[in-house]
């Protein structure tokens, strides 16, 4: 037990968790000098390696000496917070990663806050000391600052420092130190992060932090043994989270090697396992032995603050393409996700086609549906809604600490932008090296759709990042989308003649030859109300002219939206029919005068309410 630590690696996305990672599998031995190994390769996921960020937490181990570290590379963005939390709880100590350039950002002091109301002993990397922009020693200061503001206690505060270049598997314990090879980080973890305590001898109890699907084995449970030792085949009682109890037998054990798992006939205190035959068993929930079963307590998550709507796909081209498209195979992959997945949660509607889905924010919602989508599931999303709370008899909403890193010549748009979305700039930091950094306090909903906005007026260059904060009174009414919509009004073929004469309309979605149906979403109307067009409108042939003699090549090219462009445009009466090979922007009431009756209905109940 002596010769074993735990360590979970947390900082902000992209500033190089998962590539430290490689560098110390690499030089603990873990894999052989001629093998093929893909770089970051705990991205194991599609959408990681694609969007270049960690999604799931995963657990790896090196061995280093004749001591055994288990590591867990955690995600870096704060829609994935509930990864983090369960997480934490496996390990005795941190690893935090801060970017040489940026510092601490929002995502830094999040995992830095949840690791140190656990007590967890953290160790310092400084990251991409190579980097032109490079600031070891004012980001060191940072990083105190923010130990300091997040009331750290003393021995929390006197943390080792190490200064490191990840993808060169590099580092040193002084700035301007000569760089070595990664022995002085293997050697700081062993000596700052204590090894697991617990009792062999008392009875069994195992916190299970994850749910791991296997083909041959059934639901793996992976956890930690918090007391006494597991062993095969033993029987065990499975503690759940409404204070039941009941029976299982480990069928097989394993622990952590490499990037693989290991048979073993028994573990002990502090070590990380992944156990079969606990069928059923959910995130958070223990496992105990013994005579007279102590569970542990349950592990929780901060509570969700958005909310999206799931539906049915009832579009004209349902069932084109999807292989899973009724309303029982969307529920059981919804709530199969809520099970594995404690920052999310699903809840019927009135309409059994209807489901709520509550999560952290629009990437993980984005992440949820592009997953589905590969799966070959067929349905539609609606806008996201931020959860609000009645505190006292007032609404009360979820607020965001915005972080933006942009050059100083943009500053004066975001400024004036996140001002008309109810922001308030609480702090700016100029490094003198042209480039300004700004913090906003602001609502949730003043985030939503803001960002591909925000990257257009920064040319590409600006960086945001956000956070949940808290809640407080709701702010007032914040202008979504200040444009309409093109909506087609029949169904058809894209045609280029149609497409030359609507293009000074706005900005098209679609091109020629794409099939489009009566209420689907065909462009951005440049004015504020919804235009009905006849995209699919073909030039009539006369005597007087051939047919093809307009000037196609001046048709400018649709815009194509992705996934996360997409959940940020559309408005609370618009849905996004997403399929495997297709997504589609619609009206929910694909008639036009179903959406005209409707709009009067909810107008003539917004004046009720206005004159009671």
């Amino acid at each position: 037990m002596m010769n074993l630590r735990n360590i979970a690696i947390v900082a902000h996305v992209d500033h190089g968790k998962t590539t430290l990672v490689d560098a110390m599998l690499w030089q603990s031995g873990t894999f052989r000098e001629n093998q093929d190994v893909a770089e970051r390769v705990l991205d194991s996921m599609d959408l990681e390696r694609e969007k270049g960020i960690t999604i799931m937490a995963k657990n790896t181990a090196i061995t280093y000496g004749d001591v055994k570290i288990n590591i867990v590379d955690t995600p870096g963005h704060a829609d994935f917070g509930g990864e983090v939390e369960r997480t934490l709880r496996m390990v005795d100590g941190i690893m935090l990663l801060v970017d040489a350039a940026e510092g601490p950002l929002p995502q830094t002091r999040f995992v830095l806050s949840k690791a140190l109301e656990l007590g967890l002993p953290p160790i310092v990397v400084i990251n991409k000391i190579d980097r032109q922009d490079a600031r070891a020693s004012e980001v060191l200061n940072e990083v105190y600052d923010l130990f300091i503001d997040l009331d750290a206690s003393e021995e929390q505060i006197e943390f080792p420092v190490l200064y490191s270049v990840a993808r060169e598997g590099k580092c040193t314990r002084t700035p301007d130190g000569q760089l070595t090879d990664l022995q002085p980080l293997f050697e700081m973890i062993i000596e700052h992060i204590p090894p697991p305590s617990g009792d062999p001898d008392r009875p069994l109890q195992i916190l299970v932090t994850n749910v791991e699907p296997d083909e041959y084995l059934g639901p793996l449970a992976i956890g930690r043994v918090v007391a006494g030792t597991i062993r095969n085949r033993q029987r065990v009682t499975l503690c759940w989270r409404d204070g039941s109890q009941t029976g299982a037998a480990v069928t097989e054990l394993f622990v952590y090697k490499g990037l693989g798992r290991v048979p073993v006939s028994s573990a002990g205190p502090g070590e990380i396992i992944a156990l079969a035959g606990m069928s059923g068993i959910g995130l958070g929930e223990s496992i105990a032995g013994g005579e007279a079963p102590k569970p542990l307590p349950m592990l929780n998550v901060d509570e969700p603050t958005l909310s999206m709507e799931f539906s049915v796909n009832d579009s004209p081209f349902s069932g084109k393409d999807g292989q899973y498209v009724t309303s029982r195979h969307l529920r059981e992959r919804l709530f199969k996700e809520a099970r594995h997945n404690l920052a999310m949660r699903v809840e019927p509607t009135e309409s059994p086609d209807r489901f709520l889905v509550y999560g952290r924010g629009e990437l993980q919602m984005a992440i949820l549906i592009e997953q589905m989508r590969r799966e070959g599931y067929e349905f539609s999303v609606g806008m996201p809604r931020v959860l609000t709370r009645s505190v006292h008899g007032t609404t009360h909403e979820p607020y965001e600490l915005a972080l933006i890193d942009t050059a100083e010549e943009y500053m004066g748009i975001v400024v004036q932008k996140l001002g008309t979305r109810r922001g308030v700039m609480v702090k700016m930091v100029n490094h003198g090296s042209g480039r300004v950094r700004l913090e906003f306090e602001l609502p949730s909903r003043g985030l939503i759709g803001y960002r591909t906005e925000f990257l257009t007026d920064t040319k590409g260059t600006g960086i945001l990042t956000h956070l949940f904060t808290e809640y407080r009174p709701w702010a007032g009414d914040i202008v979504h989308r200040t444009t309409g919509a093109l909506v087609a009004d029949r169904h058809g073929r894209v045609t280029g003649y149609a497409m030359l004469n609507l293009q000074a309309r706005g900005q098209l979605f679609v091109g020629p030859t794409d099939e489009v149906y009566g209420g689907m979403l065909v462009g951005e109307n440049s004015r504020d109300s919804d235009l009905d067009v006849n995209i699919t409108k073909e030039k009539k042939q006369t005597n007087m002219r051939a047919v093809g003699s307009d000037a196609y090549e001046k048709i400018v090219p649709p815009l194509r939206l992705s996934l996360e462009q997409a959940i940020e445009f559309i408005r609370h009466d618009e849905l996004i029919e997403v399929t495997p090979q297709t997504l589609r922007l619609r009206k929910r009431h694909l008639d036009q005068n179903e959406r005209k009756q409707h709009a009067a209905r909810q107008t003539a109940g917004a004046d009720a309410e206005a004159h009671a």
